[in-house]
């Protein structure tokens, strides 16, 4: 196990619990900060007890984007050889089979913008700012922020964040359908966890293809999404968890889920 300076990794039940706990307070990303991002994604893309992750700061602020100490040295050679990498390892919280939420507090800036666009589900404080200014450096975001910003809020908002290198509070980027829910910043780890195991007790098949389904209607035609609907209901109609969740209804007690 080599990450823990930048990013801790435990389990609260059959939810995995990341944070952001960079000493200094700032959470910058870095090279660090992204390969032990990369071990953790490894760690629970292997784990298949785990049934939902929550990502959070233990600081001040979840995190002020890239570290320009890092950005300084990047040249058109590295972009080549790693970027490839680091949009894969911004998006591969997508490609999870299981929901994955981002609790924000403080900063949110640039790169950890980027980072919470990836994920599922984004649950600001009321403390809470958002900016995506890498057109100020010299740059466009590259991460996934002109495609996943884009598709969140929209294109005239996208454009507004990014060409114009706005920054926004809690309020309103709720209001644009950055976030989809904001609470008191004494709440938010709270609100975050209790989600997380709220859709962590549903039935691991059907959180599955919902995600799937709900990504896919998000990028094709309705008859590509529509065709998918058709797959996983044969699929999923008939399953032990199927029937699991219907006798325990009936029967009035908690379901047992077995992910099949």
């Amino acid at each position: 196990m080599s990450y823990g300076q930048y990013l801790s990794f435990e389990r609260d039940g059959n939810v995995g619990v990341i944070s952001l706990c960079d000493t200094k307070g700032l959470n910058l990303v870095g090279k660090g900060f992204l390969e032990e991002l990369d071990e953790i994604q490894d760690l629970i893309d292997q784990d298949k007890t785990l049934r939902a992750v929550v990502i959070k700061s233990e600081g001040d602020h979840f995190s002020a984007g890239i570290d320009l100490n890092y950005l300084e040295n990047v040249s058109s050679q590295f972009i080549m050889d790693n970027l490839v990498w680091l949009q894969t390892l911004y998006g591969r919280f997508q490609e999870l089979p299981i929901p994955v939420i981002a609790a924000i507090n403080g900063l949110c800036y640039g790169s950890a913008t980027e980072l919470i666009l990836g994920c599922d589900i984004r649950i600001a404080a009321d403390n809470a700012r958002f900016s995506i200014p890498e057109v100020r450096f010299g740059l466009s975001p590259d991460m996934g922020g002109t495609t996943r910003l884009t598709h969140l809020v929209g294109i005239g908002q996208a454009k507004r964040l990014i060409m114009a290198c706005d920054e926004i509070d809690a309020e309103e980027a709720l209001r644009i359908g950055l976030v989809e829910i904001m609470v008191p910043h004494e709440k938010l780890n709270e609100r975050a966890m209790k989600l997380a195991h709220r859709m962590a007790n549903l039935p691991p098949v059907a959180m599955r293809f919902a995600k799937k389904g709900i990504n896919l209607a998000n990028e094709s035609s309705v008859g590509a999404s529509l065709l998918f609907e058709q797959a996983q209901s044969t699929f999923c109609c008939g399953t032990e968890d199927q029937n699991e969740a219907i006798r325990a209804f009936f029967e009035k007690r908690k379901p047992e889920f077995k992910g099949r």
